[in-house]
């Protein structure tokens, strides 16, 4: 907030320093960011101001804060009673959206003379950095600075149909902003506007128009004061890209019950530097404003929240130079919150108020802060967990945006669900909330790609979002892809590789991984994306889906094949986090293995090879380890060649390859009756 030192002094007995008003400023949570000396004398200040004072976006609001904070007096401008005259006739008041705005008041003045702004007028204007226009204008703009209050003049002549409604903007109706150089625009439709019977004549809160704006030729004016919600100020404001004073203080909050008290200053000046005559009484609509809220203050509970004891009088002094009109019984103070107040609603505000006046310095700080520090939460330290298990097998961690095109998300959306857009005008061509994670990391991955990066494995743990029939969805997932691999099984080998590792990590070692055909379950979006595709299971539960990218996908990114890619719903995988540990002792014993090759079907899986081994009960057998597969010239068309190894141990002794190549025939037995293969030497 930009303030002129003169014209705060203007409110003030005694007057006060620049200097000491920018300490005061500081002292009570405004700092003073600069101060410039002006050739006329005075000095412009600038001031911040938080979110929630809009109350102090004006010189009578700061005035009454240096006031508070020097012990001065306060005081406002006095408005001047004119006579009664003809009262407002033929002008209606139609506010059809009371919700955004809660009062709207207009007032009408005849017979003014537009021309240039007495010297005094100028002055304030041009200390603050503000460009005088002429004597309507410049009124306005002062009340604006003066009391926080935005107010509009129309002129009255250029209003069609005798009416203000204030209302929804209609689809397509055009609108031309008031100033130079400003260009008309195009109504989106619900933006709240404030017409006449025909057409839009200003942007609530944000804009007057420039067909009803004062000229030199007016002679009869509409005086317009009201209050908008902040919301829907914002909204219009964001949405055209039009900003001013008026709108960055209905944003900050206006009290509709300051509305009168602000009007009648405006017309008060306007009579006394352009003449003409008010008419009597205003026009209005709206809600009825709401009474003052009360609320208490107990000298104990001051004392017990900031630890040091002030006196009842200067607590009293403090609240009544704020304005609380505060009332003192029995250790209570009860307050009656002004209507510019919008921040004060409880004691704690109260006390807020009272320390902030009284001084902060005055709070004892310690040399420490006692703190207790908590466990680990499960939640979080499962989320580490499983992304230092990924990082370690050599994935790369992403952080990407939740927003992607529609065109990248229409390829991951399952059938009977549809994608979650939002309105954020922002988002430009990316307004999709994503339905998995995996469109954001094969972008990822071809950017990398395309820079030469030879890093390509990412994962990513992330929420993502759809529409399934009215119902919103959200679900957090982790995903990964793997680029590397050359060989389609390698990659997607790999992919199964680093889920059953995420597994073991957050269900323990004895978690049991299956992957099976499916086209159903928790991570649906991302299998559609996927062929071939698969479901993966954990202890019986589905979790997600694996699968090789689908070369469609691929098309559309610019990507090169095989891509190996797994998502799973976070909340199911890490459902058995932390796992229980299981302790065994250290081996005591050499042990012994051997490799089997089989040449079976396509169609047999390493988990039905597994199954198949675990069967024949072999004494010793302590574990089953996949080697590898071979397709080649001497394979026939359809079959492979797996290799498994078999390791055996005892705990009581060192075994002999006597005692176990019995249990290796017969396992070999087995294994080409069951699957009709036959062993490959």
């Amino acid at each position: 907030m930009r303030t002129s030192a003169r014209w705060i002094n203007a409110y003030l007995n005694p007057q006060v320093s620049p200097e000491e008003q920018a300490r005061a400023f500081t002292a009570i949570g405004f700092p003073c960011e600069s101060s410039t000396a002006l050739p006329s004398g005075d000095v412009q200040q600038e001031v911040e101001t938080t979110s929630n004072r809009g109350d102090c976006l004006c010189h009578l609001g700061l005035a009454r804060e240096v006031a508070a904070a020097t012990g001065g007096t306060f005081v406002p401008p006095s408005v001047k009673q004119r006579g009664a005259t003809s009262a407002i006739t033929g002008l209606a008041i139609d506010n059809q959206d009371p919700a955004r705005c809660p009062r709207y008041t207009a007032r009408v003045i005849r017979g003014v003379k537009v021309g240039p702004s007495p010297e005094w007028l100028r002055e304030r204007l041009l200390s603050i950095g503000q460009i005088p226009r002429n004597n309507i204008v410049d009124c306005s703009n002062f009340v604006l600075f003066e009391c926080g209050q935005p107010t509009h003049t129309f002129d009255l002549a250029t209003l069609k149909g005798g009416a203000v409604e204030i209302r929804p903007a209609r689809p397509g109706e055009r609108f031309l902003p008031i100033g130079e150089g400003a260009k008309e625009i195009a109504l989106a439709g619900g933006e709240l506007v404030i017409a006449d019977r025909e057409r839009p004549i200003a942007l609530a809160g944000v804009k007057g128009g420039a067909l009803t704006a004062v000229t030199a030729g007016t002679t009869d004016l509409l005086l317009e004061a009201a209050a908008f919600d902040p919301i829907a100020v914002r909204l219009t404001s964001r949405r055209h890209g039009i900003a001013s004073d008026s709108s960055y203080r209905f944003e900050r909050g206006v009290a509709a019950g300051d509305v009168d008290a602000a009007a009648e200053r405006l017309v008060d000046l306007i009579l006394e530097t352009a003449g003409g005559t008010a008419c009597d009484g205003s026009a209005e609509a709206g809600i009825p404003v709401a009474p003052a809220r009360s609320v208490s203050l107990r000298l104990a509970k001051l004392h017990a929240v900031i630890g040091v004891r002030i006196r009842p009088e200067e607590v009293m002094r403090i609240l009544e130079a704020l304005g609380f009109k505060p009332q003192k019984e029995h250790g209570v103070i009860s307050c009656t919150i002004p209507a510019r107040r919008l921040d004060v609603t409880r004691e704690i505000d109260l006390i807020e108020e009272v320390i902030r006046i009284a001084g902060c310095d005055q709070l004892e700080v310690t040399e420490t802060v006692a703190i207790r520090p908590i466990g680990n939460q499960v939640r979080v330290t499962a989320v580490r967990k499983g992304r230092d298990a990924l990082a370690a097998a050599g994935f790369v961690e992403t952080v990407t945006h939740t927003l992607i095109s529609e065109r990248a998300a229409a390829l991951f959306v399952a059938p009977g669900r549809t994608c979650l857009r939002t309105d954020d005008e922002r988002s430009l061509g990316e307004p999709i909330l994503r339905p998995s994670l995996l469109p954001s990391l094969l972008a990822t991955l071809s950017l990398n790609t395309d820079r030469g990066v030879t890093s390509r494995r990412f994962f990513e743990h992330a929420a993502t979002f759809w529409l399934e029939g009215a119902a919103h969805r959200e679900r957090r997932t982790i995903s990964l892809v793997v680029g590397d691999e050359k060989d389609a099984e390698c990659a997607l080998r790999a992919a199964r590789g680093a889920a059953e590792l995420l597994a073991r990590v957050l269900c323990g070692a004895g978690a049991k991984l299956q992957v099976a055909a499916g086209s159903e379950g928790p991570c649906a979006n991302a299998r559609t994306a996927l062929h071939p595709a698969g479901k993966i299971t954990v202890d019986g539960r589905e979790i997600g889906a694996i699968g090789l990218v689908s070369s469609e996908v691929l098309k559309s990114l610019g990507l090169e094949g095989p891509i190996g890619a797994c998502e799973c719903d976070w909340d199911l995988l890490s459902a058995g986090y932390p796992p229980t540990p299981l302790a065994r002792p250290l081996a005591t014993r050499p042990l012994l293995d051997r490799d089997i090759s089989i040449v079976a079907d396509e169609s047999v899986s390493w988990s039905a090879l597994k199954a198949a081994v675990m069967e024949t009960a072999l004494p010793h057998l302590e574990a089953i380890e996949f080697v590898g597969v071979w397709r080649g010239k001497s394979i026939a068309k359809g079959r492979k060649s797996v290799t498994l190894r078999v390791v055996f141990r005892a705990d009581d002794r060192t075994l002999r390859r006597e005692e176990i190549e019995p249990e290796i025939a017969r396992l070999t037995s087995h294994l080409t009756s069951t699957f009709a293969a036959e062993l490959r030497a």
